[in-house]
């Protein structure tokens, strides 16, 4: 940890989850004072106590930071008018009509306006949609009296978090910057770069906020192309995945992108359809886009529909059948279960009658989601419990998982994520999903 001194920042961050909290620890590693605000009392308790609550966030780290005595968290709002830069790192999830849903960012605002003085910079984090800083932000901000750009500066910068990315830290991942004008750019800058290695500064807010658009995009589109190519070559009688990885031995032109149960965290299922409604403002269609999303969307339908074929040729019926599902977190080595597709097989699995049991390791108990809550434990896995199941599907291929093992006790396996590649005994039992 650098110490402080007299050009250090003093940085407060809107929510200490996936993205707020990761940015707290760059800052007070190398040397600035950061205030975290957030809602949820037992995680400001948490935090305060040294004590992490993301699994790929060391607890040692939030007590090294917390020792500093340049790192706090609170609920205590008022105290937003003390740091110099106010960063929003909030949920902007969709409604259930998949249009954005900007109510954490407007009652945010609200209530930084609230508090805001001349000079600080307020900058928005969040992925939404091109125009919500100019638009959403800025008119909810003037409403203490100061103006954007002149009083107080005004910036947008994507999140690029990618949690459980080993290969990447939030300081090694370069930033875009936007600015309302060219002096909240520079404040902006300015900013990142104490805690940032690379910032990349773009011409306005909008192109910021349509950058990030586009990354996630990119991905949905691309990932949406390879589950329906899976589905396809299943027919075929082809494995898609050796596919991809033949393809992927071109060096150039090809990149690769893997199908599986559906898409799951919370940009790149969300992202597109942020698009999509901005797009109709305009009076424009993105029919390739939309349906992109639709593919993946219908895609813990799919995995169903294999099960159920799985479980037809042991003369089996969905309906009555003890199912397990391994893996609950969006992606493998996290616990983050934000718009997981488990979670909706789950679901699909229990309306047509089966008895759904679960085992993540990261994941000890479901929690209450905007849209979900499941009330289910995580259940101890041992070789008795796996045989007697029906059917074991994998969701998520957390590397911690034994697949030979697995595969050896189970009766049956449906394979939504190629975990079983490795695993050359008992490929009878395996059905690829």
């Amino acid at each position: 940890m650098v110490k402080a001194n007299k050009q250090s920042p003093f940085v407060g961050i809107v929510g200490m989850g996936y993205v707020g909290l990761p940015l707290a620890r760059e800052f007070v590693i190398r040397g600035a004072k950061v205030l975290g605000f957030d809602i949820n009392e037992a995680n400001v308790k948490k935090i305060n106590s040294g004590k992490s609550p993301l699994k790929h966030i060391p607890s040692g780290d939030i007590s090294k930071m917390i020792k500093t005595g340049r790192f706090n968290t609170t609920t205590d709002m008022k105290q937003m008018g003390k740091p110099e830069a106010l960063i929003i790192c909030v949920p902007t999830p969709l409604t259930e009509n998949r249009e954005p849903d900007m109510t954490y960012i407007v009652i945010t605002c609200e209530t930084i306006s609230k508090y805001l003085r001349k000079g600080q910079l307020v900058v928005l984090e969040s992925t939404t949609y091109p125009g919500t800083t100019r638009e959403v932000m800025k008119p909810i901000l003037e409403k203490s009296g100061l103006k954007a750009g002149k009083d107080f500066y005004l910036a947008f910068s994507p999140e690029r978090e990618d949690p459980g990315n080993k290969s990447f830290r939030t300081a090694t991942i370069p930033k875009v910057v936007g600015g309302y004008n060219k002096a909240s750019l520079q404040k902006a800058l300015d900013i990142y770069k104490y805690a940032i290695d690379q910032t990349v500064p773009v011409s306005s807010c909008d192109v910021a906020e349509s950058a990030k658009i586009l990354e996630n995009t990119y991905r949905c589109v691309n990932i949406a192309m390879v589950n329906e190519l899976k589905q396809l070559f299943d027919r075929m009688g082809i494995d898609v995945w050796e596919v991809i990885d033949a393809a992927g031995t071109k060096p150039f032109g090809f990149q690769k992108f893997y199908p599986g149960p559906g898409l799951g965290g919370h940009c790149i299922p969300i992202d597109p359809f942020y698009l999509t409604w901005r797009a109709r403002q305009f009076g424009m269609p993105t029919k390739f886009i939309e349906l992109a999303g639709e593919i993946n969307t219908a895609m813990p339908h799919y995995v169903i529909h294999r099960t159920m074929e799985a479980l037809n040729e042991k003369k089996k019926s969905l309906k009555g059948a003890k199912v397990l599902v391994l893996g609950l977190a969006y992606k493998k080595d996290i616990d983050d279960v934000r718009e997981s597709p488990s979670i909706e097989l789950i679901e699909l699995l229990k309306e047509k009658g089966a008895k759904v049991d679960y085992n993540d390791p990261y994941i000890s108990q479901t929690h209450k989601m905007r849209e979900h809550n499941l009330k289910m434990r995580s259940k101890p896995l041992s070789a008795a419990m796996l045989k007697s199941y029906d059917v074991v599907l994998i969701s998520t291929d957390h590397s911690c998982y034994d697949y030979k093992w697995i595969v050896k006790n189970a009766k049956q396996v449906v394979d939504s994520r190629n975990a079983t590649i490795n695993v050359k005994s008992g490929r009878s039992k395996i059905v690829k999903a």
